[in-house]
């Protein structure tokens, strides 16, 4: 659904703002524009972008280019989307000595299957999976991924949403927007202003309690991404490491120009705890974790 309001009276300039329920999660965007109607094809352009990562990407979809490497173990001709978000991902991993790994599908499973039948998975249980993640058994030559090892499998659950909401930005930057905000699942990002005169505003939520904020950040051509512990029947964030839900911190918030990034850091942060996870921030130009519990 999208619709539009005026954005500024004195000004000739509308928001025109869309949601839609993609990835697992909703999407919303609002564009600033002097022309309703090129807003609104900015913002049917991007949701079109958004639903197309998720085709790609999404382990929940038979046909989709993580479905098929997983299953068959190598996948040919991929595309230079996918190829892009498994490095990237691969490059924060070496950064973080592999506290954040996307071949963690397998102990994901695990824990997901425990849950469901009200119990905890066994110690070797944990222990044979944890042999499977290993984000340096992924080999990209060319347009080819394939594992070194059968039995893997990758999700990209904690990067393709950044990656979604930067390809967003993207298209409406393609439609000369130049003012907009793109939200998915509280992966967002900014270009512009709100207004001529006012920044975007986002207010970060507590992880325990929904109905209170941690703080409100401003944003001008950034993007935030929140990783924590929002209440779920367990915490599906995992430490790669230990095998185990990630219980270092409650919340971690990361401000940097890209989602992707930011979606990366807020879980590594989140696995690593405070002090760790500042050591790996001071290291990185550009970057800001202005929210740590």
């Amino acid at each position: 659904m999208i619709k539009t309001t005026l954005a500024i009276k004195r000004e000739p300039l509308y928001r025109v703002k869309g949601v839609c329920n993609v990835m697992g999660t909703f999407a919303s965007m609002a564009a600033v524009h002097h022309s309703p109607d090129e807003a609104k094809k900015g913002l049917y352009g991007a949701f079109g972008e958004i639903y197309r990562i998720n085709d790609l990407m999404s382990v929940h979809k038979e046909d989709s280019e993580v479905s098929l490497l997983n299953r068959n173990g190598f996948y040919e001709g991929v595309s230079r989307d996918t190829k892009y978000v498994i490095q990237r991902a691969n490059y924060f991993s070496e950064l973080s000595d592999g506290v954040f790994d996307i071949t963690i599908l397998p102990l994901l499973k695990l824990w997901e299957e425990s849950v469901r039948a009200k119990k905890l998975p066994a110690g070797v249980e944990i222990a044979k999976k944890l042999e499977l993640v290993n984000y340096k058994n992924i080999m990209v030559e060319g347009n080819t991924v394939r594992f070194r090892k059968a039995d893997i499998g990758i999700t990209l659950a904690g990067v393709a949403k950044g990656y979604a909401v930067d390809k967003a930005i993207e298209t409406l930057c393609g439609y000369n927007i130049k003012h907009a905000l793109v939200n998915i699942g509280g992966d967002i990002r900014v270009i512009g202003r709100k207004t001529e005169s006012m920044p975007w505003k986002i207010a970060v939520r507590k992880p325990r309690n929904k109905s209170r904020f941690s703080t409100t950040v401003e944003l001008y051509d950034q993007a935030v991404a929140t990783s924590g512990y929002y209440q779920r029947f367990f915490n599906d964030i995992i430490d790669p490491k230990a095998g185990k839900p990630a219980r270092g911190m409650v919340s971690s918030t990361i401000i940097t120009d890209k989602a992707i990034d930011a979606d990366i850091l807020s879980t590594c942060m989140f696995i690593l705890g405070k002090k760790r996870g500042m050591q790996l921030i001071r290291t990185l130009e550009g970057v800001k974790a202005p929210i740590i519990e």
